[in-house]
């Protein structure tokens, strides 16, 4: 048959501009894309064989080989794969609705045959990032079985290309690229063996190229001869290691292995905490190696932290930072995921918004928070180690992960007002030792445990021997927030409404005393509000405070002052908002203010009285009193007058 020239097909000539000029983001993807073509040819002759030997034509010795002649300026790739007829070269490359690996996995499909080879992509796709490169592309090839024909296509990408039957002694394919005069970098040989270790390294065939060192003369005994000279020696050199240690049984693997292929993705020279390696069957196929690190990164709080897990469909690298497989708080988590059966866009390097991205991902959220779990049950010491590094972290999961918020939930761990310092309890726990009349779980927030442990607002819950636990992470604002209730038991924070502690009984008795306390202190309690209103929204008595004179207290969904801390410091506008100003009626400041109130209203050390209770609160949950000159201009003379 005669050379044919013919025009490629409207849809294809758009495609081959889109690749050129835009459609890969790094030009050097186009010999991960002809080693993955590569592969999926040997795979289909494996595969065929199985029903006739006669194909492999007594070759099994699968490779992929690579010739670089920097001469010639020209790329070579050759595979022994299954190679291709006249007809299925003028289909699959002529055309974009053809491919020859859609096709051959479609007629798999409709025999319904098991064990079906994992093919990586569309060939008819792929290909044409040679044009990237390459100003002209050379095809030779020949179909298993057919030693009388094989077929040579040849384009400049221009729109056209020539298509003839030539002589071709081997089954399988043969790409030459005539590389453009600014790609002549990819002829160099450690250029190849970096694109080829990063992206095509687990592929399970073997990539060679013929390596020339020189070396010293020897003679016949190997020694080497002084004075010789040298002698250029020539080796072919496998450039992949072919050794994806996810694809093995987890029997198979030993703990330095692991622990070796932990180093080699995350670039952290410490054991991780943990490693989860599992294989999901069904509906969505993929196995998985994913690691709990022992200690978090320095930037893993900056906003151009690296994070997502390696990506490899059948064994072909995608993407070292894939967000997609996982949520942003188990960002900490390294690891490879590799696909089966992951639909990718033309170009591999975005995923499409898929159903099936979304299943991977539910999968391997579950995994890591029951690896979680069980660490957490049967291995205390380790979750605490972890806990104290990603505590906060994973913390963000309740706010952002309803799906999978009572999981967290159960994940959780706070110090509390019964545990010693560093030493936690879970929510569970802490129901589990309620005592009886005890209705709600009780927290207050604040910015470290000495800060809180001796608050005001925990004076009525230490006498009843109420546990309260201490929310010490900027974070748990924003996690109570989302857990109202825990086994039916509301969360309630120490700082924020009405407190109710009591019995119906003793409920009733407190009410009694409140009503002859609001008809004693009625009058200065009133003088107060009138003389705070710019700064408080109303003054009330308490019944959370047994010892000390007074404190602010937010409105149920107010803000309060570790929150308003929290937005300031994130450079957050912090709404105007007044607390409320609980005054402690069993205090003897109120008897003496009231004894002042009474004897002489008009009296100005009642105002002064007044703005030292506000301060006084201001300071006791650490927020700055506005004038401290003042404050402590007030306080000196009292400590003179109260030393006469």
């Amino acid at each position: 048959m005669a050379k044919t020239v013919k025009k490629f097909e409207t849809e294809v000539q758009q495609l081959l501009d889109l690749v050129i000029h835009s459609l890969y983001s790094n030009k050097e993807i186009f010999l991960r894309e002809l080693i993955s073509n590569a592969s999926d040819a040997i795979d289909k002759i494996k595969f065929e064989s199985h029903s006739n030997m006669e194909l492999l034509e007594g070759n099994a010795d699968w490779k992929i080989k690579l010739h670089a002649d920097k001469e010639a300026g020209t790329l070579t790739i050759t595979d022994n794969g299954i190679g291709m007829s006249m007809d299925e070269v003028a289909d699959n490359i002529g055309t974009i609705a053809k491919s020859g690996t859609k096709n051959f996995v479609a007629a798999l499909k409709e025999q319904n045959l098991a064990d079906n080879p994992e093919l990586i992509g569309q060939f008819g796709v792929g290909f044409y990032a040679s044009f990237m490169v390459a100003d002209k592309v050379v095809l030779t090839t020949r179909r298993a079985g057919d030693k009388q024909y094989g077929c040579r296509w040849e384009s400049t990408g221009d729109g056209s290309y020539s298509i003839e039957e030539c002589e071709k002694e081997t089954r399988g394919t043969e790409i030459v690229l005539h590389l453009k005069d600014d790609m002549k970098e990819f002829l160099d040989e450690w250029k190849i063996r970096s694109i080829v270790k990063k992206y095509s390294d687990y592929v399970q065939y073997p990539i060679v190229m013929d390596i020339t060192r020189s070396e010293p003369v020897k003679d016949a005994e190997g020694k080497v001869i002084e004075g010789g000279g040298t002698i250029d020696k020539t080796t072919e050199e496998t450039l992949n290691s072919m050794k994806a240690i996810w694809t093995r049984p987890k029997s198979e693997i030993t703990e330095e292995e692991y622990e070796e292929f932990y180093k080699h993705i995350s670039h952290d020279y410490d054991k991780p905490l943990s490693t989860i390696h599992y294989s999901a069957e069904g509906v969505s196929e993929f196995k998985a190696i994913v690691y709990i690190p022992s200690h978090k990164p320095f930037d893993l709080f900056l906003r151009d932290h690296k994070k997502g897990v390696h990506l490899y469909v059948k064994r072909v690298y995608i993407t070292d930072n894939c967000e997609a497989l996982l949520p942003d708080y188990l960002r900490f988590i390294k690891g490879v995921v590799d696909s089966s059966d992951l639909p990718l866009n033309v170009s591999r390097e975005i995923l499409q918004e898929d159903v099936q991205i979304k299943r991977i991902q539910k999968s391997l959220v579950g995994k890591v928070l029951s690896t979680l779990a069980e660490m957490k049950e049967k291995n205390p010491d380790d979750y605490l180690k972890f806990y104290g590094e990603f505590g906060p972290v994973l913390k963000e999961g309740i706010h952002f992960d309803y799906a999978n918020k009572e999981k967290l939930q159960d994940l959780l761990l706070f110090e509390s007002s019964k545990t010693e310092k560093g030493k936690f309890v879970s929510l569970k726990e802490y129901v589990e030792r309620m005592p009886e009349g005890q209705k709600e779980i009780y927290f207050i927030t604040g910015m470290s445990r000495e800060s809180v442990e001796n608050s005001p607002y925990m004076e009525a819950l230490h006498k009843k021997d109420y546990e309260v636990l201490y929310m010490t992470d900027p974070v748990d604002e924003w996690v109570v927030q989302a857990i109202h209730e825990y086994q039916e038991k509301h969360l309630k924070a120490i700082d924020r409404g009405d407190l109710e502690l009591d019995t119906e009984e003793e409920k009733k008795e407190k009410e009694a005393k409140k009503e002859e306390a609001k008809k004693e202190f009625g009058g200065v309690m009133e003088y107060i509000q009138e003389t705070l209103k710019d700064r408080v929204k109303e003054v009330r008595l308490s019944s959370r405070l047994t010892e000390s004179a007074c404190c602010l207290v937010a409105d149920e969904m107010g803000l309060n002052a570790n929150m308003e801390k929290i937005l300031k410091a994130m450079n957050q506008e912090v709404p105007e908002g007044k607390r409320i100003l609980e005054l402690n009626p069993e205090h003897q400041i109120m008897q003496v203010m009231t004894a002042m109130f009474e004897k002489d209203k008009t009296n100005p050390k009642l105002a002064d009285y007044s703005e030292l209770l506000f301060d006084q609160a201001l300071l006791t949950e650490g927020s700055p009193i506005k004038d401290p000159l003042r404050f402590t201009r007030l306080v000196s003379e009292l400590m003179v007058a109260g030393g006469k």
